[in-house]
């Protein structure tokens, strides 16, 4: 018997929503197969079958929620069909529940390679309540991530580990019971959400903590919510959108008497949460291990718009792709990683790597957050084909659809804070890469040029660096042939 495992879902994506099983169980597969679709928050991942044979078990259901290690399922190995395989298939729609005075136990989750503890968050019900089968009823806190647990049946739940308690993969932290009718009623909620797409919240529906963090935070009533979360749970994203639909509302509210705060203390504690306190004790580190440094330069766009003003209705009728600035930039970005190659390695312990391909990570912002794909060999790409490239790679971020290959393996970044608005920033380098250009707003500035002040559309440039592997002579020099790469574009086209 092999089981099917959810796979690691990339740095900082904790779980994922189960999309589509592709076999059914009885059915034969072939190693390597496609059997299921995930869905996370920035990428679609496909699980493969881990070995010839019979899907023998599906644990986890079409819009169920997964964390990396569950396991999604088996596969006898070598085995055939049996005959009653089709019948056995729809066994896993009816829901478990504790039977005949007989407990289930809860479990702490695997909750993800070299996390070997986590701590127990807020109880959402107490010993004694009646509890549906996969109703949400903790959330464990770990260094990396959070790692919801849901009730494995219906029935009376029994808590055996309080809350801020620390537990371990596998360490028994409840019990599910069954009272008499008491587990029936239990059950009931599941089958309510008969319609599809968002339904409307109940009033008792329980909340993930961070789900609650932000009702609380915003005042929202989760009775009012939409909720598309699997099982009609809501969401953080149906909680958000909701803060988005309330705010038109908030001028007439400013306009109350009523005093500022007068319901809230001038100052409240709150401890942070495992992840939280991971995140300054590694940003910290950080600090302490890498010399992080940024040089700045600034950039006379003049040409380079003036090119692009000429040629972009005809490069786009010819392509079929609009001509932007980012193929400009990337073409200097490659051709300075040519002559200073440092700036285009990364440090493995005592060893210095360095890259003789030039894959570009750039840096898009979604409604979901900062993902970082990455442009394959754009040494070799045409101005058209980057172009395309980044266009297709946008585009997948947005639909949340990347892939893990294409935000995996970059060796520099590019990221443009001026399509926000930004002047002047300091980018985080995107570890274990020893550089990245931050661009920035085109503003009019009156510059000197030949003896006479004349309004120039001009950039700054910042590149961040790792200064134990790049010196800062290899650093300005890398940033002054980008500044001469831009202003005079030619030279960049032409390979000079």
């Amino acid at each position: 018997m092999a089981d099917i495992l959810t796979p690691a879902l990339g740095e900082s994506v904790s779980e994922a929503s189960i999309a589509k099983w592709t076999k059914k169980v009885g059915d034969a597969v072939r190693k390597d197969e496609v059997l299921v679709e995930l869905e996370t928050d920035k990428v679609s991942l496909e699980v493969v079958a881990p070995a010839d044979g019979v899907l023998a078990a599906i644990n986890a259901a079409e819009g169920d929620t997964v964390v990396p290690g569950t396991v999604l399922g088996s596969v006898s190995e070598g085995a055939s069909a049996p005959a009653a395989a089709p019948a056995a298939a729809a066994a896993p729609a009816a829901a478990p529940a504790a039977s005949g005075g007989a407990s289930v136990e809860i479990a702490v989750p695997t909750m993800g390679e070299s996390v070997a503890e986590g701590s127990i968050g807020t109880w959402l019900r107490k010993s004694g309540d009646t509890v549906a089968k996969d109703e949400l009823l903790v959330e464990i806190e770990t260094d990396k991530v959070a790692v919801e647990v849901s009730a494995p049946a219906a029935g009376v739940l029994t808590i055996l580990a309080d809350n801020g308690a620390t537990v371990t993969p596998a360490q028994v932290i409840g019990s599910i019971s069954a009272s008499g009718a008491a587990a029936a009623p239990a059950a009931a909620p599941a089958a309510a959400p008969a319609n599809t797409g968002s339904a409307q919240a109940p009033a008792s529906a329980h909340l993930s903590p961070a789900v609650q963090r932000v009702v609380s935070e915003n005042n929202l009533n989760p009775a009012s919510l939409s909720a598309s979360g699997p099982k009609g749970n809501i969401t953080k994203a149906d909680a958000i959108a909701a803060i988005g639909a309330a705010a038109p509302a908030a001028p007439k509210a400013a306009a109350a008497p009523a005093a500022p705060r007068a319901d809230q203390p001038r100052e409240e504690r709150v401890k942070m949460t495992r992840l939280r306190q991971t995140i300054a004790r590694r940003l910290k580190e950080s600090q302490n291990t890498a010399a992080q440094l940024t040089t700045f330069n600034e950039v006379d766009m003049t040409n380079v718009m003036a090119l692009r003003a000429q040629y972009k209705d005809v490069f786009e009728k010819r392509h079929g792709v609009k001509l932007g600035f980012m193929s400009f930039f990337t073409k200097a970005v490659v051709q300075a990683l040519h002559e200073i190659p440092a700036v285009n390695a990364e440090i493995d312990g005592t060893d210095i790597i360095y890259k003789n391909h030039y894959d570009i990570g750039v840096a898009v912002g979604t409604d979901k957050g900062l993902v970082v794909p990455v442009l394959r060999d754009a040494d070799t790409l045409s101005l058209a084909g980057i172009e395309k490239g980044i266009g297709a790679l946008g585009k997948a971020a947005r639909d949340g659809a990347l892939t893990m290959d294409q935000m995996q393996g970059g060796t520099f970044t590019i990221t443009n804070g001026g399509t926000y608005g930004s002047l002047m920033s300091t980018p985080i380098l995107n570890a274990p890469q020893s550089g990245i250009l931050g661009m920035h707003n085109i503003v009019q500035r009156p510059m000197a040029i030949n003896g006479e002040v004349k309004i120039r559309p001009m950039m700054y440039l910042a590149l961040s660096y790792d200064h134990r592997i790049v010196d800062g002579k290899e650093a300005v020099t890398f940033l002054v042939r980008i500044k001469e790469l831009l202003e005079d574009p030619a030279r960049a086209l032409l390979d000079l």
